[in-house]
């Protein structure tokens, strides 16, 4: 039985307040985490990149605050998809610091 099978076995048994507790545990435990956007070591040295691609995220935020549109982005990078840039924005919102420090040393390159 896999480990998902396991899980709803058990959310079957469970009373609603028991699911809500659990809700509210892996809501806690997810909170940071972005669909969408990943930061693997091996990839643009670890900085935060849409998935399927190559592109930091902080290219993308630094496009955007020169003025690029975003239907400008979409022509300019065909692997992105509107909804790839919904999420580097909303990262951006919650990782302001992270992406400006990377704007920075990238600029100064």
């Amino acid at each position: 039985m896999t480990r998902s099978q396991q899980v709803e076995k058990l959310l079957s048994s469970m009373s609603r307040a028991e699911k809500a507790q659990l809700l509210q545990w892996v809501t806690r435990d997810i909170g940071d985490a972005f669909p969408g956007i990943e930061g693997r070591p091996e990839v643009a040295g670890g900085e935060a990149c849409i998935v399927r691609t190559r592109i930091p995220v902080w290219v993308l935020v630094q496009a955007r605050k020169l003025g690029t549109s975003e239907a400008d982005l979409l022509r300019s990078y065909p692997s992105l998809r509107a909804e790839d840039l919904a999420n580097a924005w909303g990262y951006y919102r919650s990782h302001r610091k992270e992406i400006e420090t990377q704007i920075r040393e990238n600029e100064s390159a």
